[in-house]
């Protein structure tokens, strides 16, 4: 198994926490992770028929036969349980007593809200970062990382990406969108998923996705609430500064995994994906994705936005995670040229970011600068500060 870099986070929490939540989509690896490290857990999954009756018929006897260390996957199923384990918790008063995990996150989360606030420290495990596989000597080019994506089957398997994402996406609809939508709307929806990849990088015009879509505005809002919350979209908020400019205030669109993007794009190799004219809006969907895999692995919610202005100044990445603001130009090719720079500098002026933290990330080679730094994109994939340490020879 790929040791996944969330792993000693997750066992430090159980000794803080009576419950611990692990949420992400579908197949990015939460049961796989939680069987193989929590070894001395009950596994229950409420997908079998007669587990899931067994919850939600008498919730209390269930968690009486399995009151202590269980992983319950799937645990959105039986949303009557989520109070019960709430007391069964308070009565106790152990930690590590649960792990719940679910792929249907928007139904897993609203019932984590209603009844375990407090009580419960939340995961979210997303597929396969760079660093993961780089680790595991499974070090991919550019091209072919963008297209594969990180879903752990395709390398577990060796699974054809376009095999695997044909089939992901049907299990996607069948279990997690096939009860909120009729018939009818499920083509709508397809077509939706596949308008939202052609908008990657984009700052999001909702009323236009609609129209090209033949849906009303409020529908498209529900759908891309839907693909949010399920972890196969993103949306990168604006950068606000109460600083004179006039900043746009609308989003702009990403995919969690590039893999499934460029299927949905069509693109079926590294040589069409290489002459594509979505390649750099792809190559920039990844570096985005991998600061915030990154991030979540550290268990650390990730605070970043992009920059764009109304005179059509943009700088791709503000990181505001921590105490001090970073500043990121994402440009997909090899070469390093100093018109990259020029307004990553004037934004990094205005925000008064400092010059070691502002960088061009590119698929080139790292040329560090004390005024500025061009960064090979595997480099912000293993994102720390010492990589902008331009004194240190």
């Amino acid at each position: 198994m790929i040791e996944r870099q969330v792993t000693p986070y997750l066992t430090k929490l159980l000794k803080k926490y009576p419950i611990v939540s692990v949420t992400g989509p579908r197949q990015s690896g939460k049961s796989t992770l939680l069987t193989n490290v929590l070894k001395n857990y009950a596994y229950v999954s409420l997908e079998n028929p007669d587990m899931r009756r067994f919850a939600i018929d008498d919730p209390r006897g269930f968690l009486e036969r399995y009151n202590d260390k269980i992983i319950i996957d799937e645990v959105q199923y039986a949303p009557d349980l989520f109070s019960y384990i709430q007391t069964a918790t308070d009565f106790t008063g152990k930690t590590g007593q649960y792990v719940l995990s679910g792929s249907q996150n928007f139904l897993l989360l609203k019932s984590i809200k209603q009844s375990l606030a407090g009580r419960v420290s939340i995961f979210r495990l997303l597929p396969f970062s760079y660093s993961e596989l780089a680790k595991n000597h499974i070090d991919l080019s550019t091209n072919k990382l963008m297209l594969q994506g990180g879903y752990p089957r395709i390398y577990d398997k060796n699974i054809p990406p376009q095999e695997f994402y044909e089939n992901y996406l049907q299990t996607y609809i069948d279990r997690d969108v096939d009860s909120l939508l009729s018939v009818k709307e499920i083509s709508n929806f397809n077509k939706f998923l596949k308008l939202c990849a052609t908008r990657i990088g984009q700052v999001l015009d909702v009323t236009s996705l609609a129209s090209d879509c033949g849906i009303d505005r409020k529908t498209a809002v529900s759908w891309l609430s839907v693909l949010e919350s399920s972890y196969i979209v993103l949306q990168l908020m604006p950068y606000y500064a109460n600083i004179g400019k006039r900043l746009i205030k609308s989003p702009k669109l990403y995919f969690y995994d590039t893999g499934l993007a460029s299927y949905l794009l069509g693109i079926k190799s590294e040589k069409a994906l290489q002459d594509d004219s979505m390649r750099g809006a792809l190559f920039e969907n990844l570096v985005i994705t991998e600061m915030m895999k990154n991030y979540l692995n550290q268990k650390t919610m990730p605070d970043l936005y992009f920059w764009r202005d109304s005179n059509k100044n943009e700088v791709d990445i503000i990181d505001d995670t921590d105490s001090e603001l970073k500043m990121f130009e994402i440009k997909s090719g090899k070469t390093a040229k100093p018109e990259f720079q020029t307004t990553l500098r004037e934004v990094a002026n205005i925000l008064k970011v400092k010059n070691h933290h502002r960088a061009v990330v590119y698929d080139g080679q790292t040329l560090k600068s004390p005024k500025m730094s061009f960064v090979n994109w595997r480099e912000l994939a293993s994102y720390t500060l010492c990589m902008f340490d331009t004194h240190s020879g």
